[in-house]
């Protein structure tokens, strides 16, 4: 069975995550098949993007979505739009959509909203 689900990258305590489709009884951080997004939730707000044509399209093969994947989708607006491809409307129609509502978004900073991890100061002994 395949899974939608998250692979973690990014270094030491700045996590930020892959969304890939891989085999249930791979793990985590072993080899994929196709990355379709990206998730970094240490921005203000969270960055969440994702591929719509491929993630509507590895959906309607059979995929299965995590629970914290299948959360992306609903707050992306995919969830919605394979309900409606569900009912008849194209992939192409959908993914023009997820692409026009995205580029009238607003801008996501960069920037983490927790610094990164500072080195540990070095203690005097005390006499």
């Amino acid at each position: 069975m395949v899974r939608i689900r998250l692979t973690r990258v990014g270094s030491k305590k700045q996590p930020s995550y892959r969304i890939v489709i891989i085999d249930r009884e791979r793990a985590r951080d072993s080899r994929y098949i196709e990355a379709i997004g990206f998730y970094n939730p240490r921005t203000q707000p969270a960055t969440m993007v994702v591929k719509e044509d491929r993630a509507l399209y590895w959906l309607s093969v059979g995929a299965q979505p995590s629970d914290t994947v299948t959360r992306i989708l609903k707050s992306t607006g995919t969830m919605d739009r394979f309900a409606r491809f569900r009912a008849g409307e194209t992939i192409e129609a959908l993914a023009t959509e997820a692409e026009t509502a995205k580029a009238e978004a607003e801008p996501i900073s960069p920037k983490t909203r927790y610094p990164a991890p500072a080195k540990k100061a070095v203690a005097e002994p005390a006499e």
